[in-house]
């Protein structure tokens, strides 16, 4: 696990590299997408943080038109693209007016971690480990930046949704889309898993530390679950809004956090098991 790459974050947490023991585990082959999480929320009458708090963050460009009467001012003022828009949830992924169902196999957005662990148990699941996510998305390879090696775009093929162009000013998307992709697009990783980088950051089971991994003890080397903080989440794998030049935490050793009822535009999960 981890890495030491020049570009990264070291006050991430992202070293040091380290041998870890993961017990069997099984780990979803895609994000949990739109429609299956209408699926679950039909079933239970489940209601997320974003519907009780009744609003999320949506990045600037992708507000729905007629969304943009329901910006709350001053929401972010570190990032000016983030907006806390009323209504945005993972039924209207942009606000009022956008709908899931045009984007059913896209992976469901808006979702807090509370929210992902509610799935997760109501399917006989859980949220996998930080270290089976890093396992899994590495795909059999050992020390390489990306599920497929170190090169982003081997052959100048795209393998992940994540930004082109000038952040924030302007997505080329090259990659074929400027928001979320379905959760099947793009080549599958030697496990087989997809999207594992880019497209949505996923939720992990473990309380967020930049240095409780560091030790060597059986907790943090055999089948690690994390240290206890109710307060950040650990999550993985970037999304689409990740650049070079502001966020490449689409990395395999990149790593982040955020508070337990957070949600976003670009923030989702798989389950393992």
């Amino acid at each position: 696990m981890g890495g030491s790459d020049p570009d990264g974050f070291p006050h991430d947490g992202e070293g040091p590299v380290r041998d870890v023991h993961t017990d069997t585990f099984q780990m979803d082959v895609c994000a949990v997408s739109a429609e299956q999480f209408a699926e679950f929320v039909s079933a239970t009458g489940y209601i997320t943080d974003a519907e009780r708090f009744e609003w999320s963050f949506v990045f600037a460009s992708a507000v729905q038109p007629n969304a943009v009467g329901s910006i709350i001012e001053g929401s972010v003022p570190q990032s000016p693209w983030w907006l806390a828009v009323k209504g945005a949830n993972w039924r209207n992924p942009e606000g009022r007016g956008s709908d899931w169902r045009d984007k059913p196999d896209h992976p469901v957005v808006h979702v807090s971690w509370n929210d992902a662990v509610a799935f997760a148990k109501a399917v006989g699941k859980r949220l996998p480990t930080e270290a089976e996510w890093e396992k899994a998305a590495r795909g059999g390879l050992v020390n390489q930046r990306f599920p497929w090696g170190n090169d982003l775009e081997p052959g100048g093929k795209h393998r992940c949704n994540i930004w082109q162009g000038d952040f924030p000013a302007e997505n080329l998307g090259t990659d074929g889309y400027l928001t979320t992709a379905p959760v099947r697009a793009y080549e599958p990783n030697g496990y087989g898993l997809y999207n594992v980088i880019g497209n949505v950051w996923e939720w992990c089971l473990d309380g967020w530390s930049v240095d409780w991994h560091r030790s060597q003890t059986d907790a943090t080397r055999l089948d690690p679950r994390g240290p206890d903080n109710e307060m950040a989440k650990v999550i993985r794998g970037g999304s689409y809004l990740c650049h070079s030049s502001y966020c490449n935490r689409y990395r395999l050793s990149a790593r982040s956090f955020n508070t337990p009822d957070s949600s976003a535009g670009n923030t989702g999960f798989r389950c393992a098991c």
